[in-house]
């Protein structure tokens, strides 16, 4: 969410940001509604101030003059109580105008439509050349016994999955391995439920664009969270901290759910696009500089980098462009983990710069040194994701026999074995 008074003072700006990125939104029609709230807001200032200087006068008046003024005010009255319902109506109008506006990307983001024009900053490790037929995840997964897809999907729907065997180890272990890493730097490990409140999604910037992604719980009026981002994001919902408190860096454990509507028939083989995940979230919050939030940037990125890694998976960076960076970003990058099945790169960790525009909706703030309270700025990366980074895992490192070898850095986390074989 961006300040009003921006908005107003700097609305050509703004609407070029729309445009960059493809939010559907008028910021004329936002100014009108605020045009109008402002003036219905003025008008009933002016209508209380009457009331307030007529009620003065009642009881000064005579008796006679008294009835006629208790008439007056209560006429005034009538009016204030006419008028609430319509401002109401036109601040709410306003408020979800104002929840679509997207945040300021960062001058040196690049500027294009969609994913084709995301900009590749890195690449890192060499995609393997297999002396043997390679087999895709699913091959791998059904040849050992490590997955189950037909029965599950019986029982719990399409795009469901369920890991057997080493592939839960595995799963296990990645989890374990990020969380103590993410220990080791400082950040507080935290278990998320997976249900979260409406006003939770409205803070992270999923709502009210999204919808159409989440589970809902109507009988508990819940949701079901698709990232520990979520939760995290409110933890300290309208709280006033000191700067002395910050940075706040959190590790989120959590299940996560997403119904991703729109994607039928796409990538819904095996653990690509599943319905339900497990994800260990990186989560800060700092204080209102831009150099302090591009270090922490800087420090999620790198840390994801450290994991993949330790992986031994290839993998590249991207620049994310305006059009596919997401309306609260400033900065974006994505992690790509190389797939040798497909021979591409694929998205496994997203790492996010939001400056002040999600503590503007939780209205989460600090005093700083001098006295003067600001928004939180936030960030957040993934530091593992599965079941998607198992795909990337076992195809990479697939042996001719169908077993799977354990990069040296994880194998702590797997009982010390070097491979694992059904």
């Amino acid at each position: 969410m961006l300040d009003l008074k921006f908005i107003r003072e700097n609305s050509d700006i703004v609407k070029n940001v729309v445009t960059q990125k493809n939010v559907k939104l008028s910021i004329d029609d936002l100014l009108s509604l605020d045009k109008k709230a402002l003036e219905l807001k003025s008008e009933m200032q002016k209508l209380q101030e009457e009331r307030n200087a007529h009620s003065k006068k009642i009881p000064k008046a005579t008796a006679e003059e008294r009835p006629k003024l208790i008439e007056e005010g209560r006429a005034i009255g009538q009016k204030l109580d006419a008028m609430k319902p319509e401002v109401e109506a036109v601040e709410s109008q306003l408020k979800e105008l104002l929840y679509l506006v997207p945040n300021l990307p960062h001058p040196s983001a690049p500027v294009g439509k969609d994913e084709s024009e995301n900009v590749e900053v890195k690449k890192w490790g060499t995609p393997r050349k297999f002396d043997f037929k390679p087999l895709d995840h699913v091959e791998l997964l059904e040849k050992n016994n490590w997955a189950e897809f037909e029965k599950i999907a019986e029982v719990c729907g399409s795009r469901s999955y369920s890991l057997r065997n080493d592939m839960v180890l595995l799963e296990m272990a990645l989890h374990r391995m990020a969380l103590e890493k993410l220990k080791k730097k400082g950040f507080t490990l935290v278990s998320t439920p997976a249900f979260a409140r409406e006003s939770a999604l409205y803070g992270t910037g999923h709502f009210p664009t999204g919808r159409d992604q989440v589970y809902h719980l109507q009988d508990q009026d819940l949701y079901l969270s698709g990232t520990a981002e979520v939760q995290l994001n409110s933890l300290h919902a309208n709280e006033i901290m000191s700067e002395k408190d910050l940075p706040i860096l959190y590790a989120g454990f959590s299940p996560c759910f997403r119904s991703e509507a729109g994607s039928y028939g796409k990538d819904v083989r095996g653990l690509i696009r599943v319905h339900q995940f497990m994800k260990v979230e990186q989560y800060v919050v700092c204080k209102n500089d831009t150099a302090e939030a591009e270090k922490w940037h800087k420090v999620l990125l790198e840390t994801s980098e450290e994991i993949v890694q330790e992986l031994e998976l290839p993998y590249r960076i991207v620049e994310c462009c305006t059009g596919d960076m997401g309306a609260g970003k400033i900065r974006m990058y994505d992690v790509e983990s190389w797939v040798p099945s497909e021979e591409k790169y694929r998205e496994t960790h997203s790492c996010s710069s939001l400056g002040e525009w999600q503590a503007r909706r939780t209205n989460t703030r600090y005093r700083d040194n001098d006295g003067k309270v600001q928004f939180v700025n936030t960030l957040n990366n993934t530091a593992v994701a599965t079941p998607r980074i198992l795909v990337c895992l076992i195809e990479n490192h697939q042996q001719a026999d169908g077993s799977v070898h354990i990069p040296a850095k994880l194998r702590p986390y797997m009982g010390g074995v070097e491979s694992i074989k059904g």
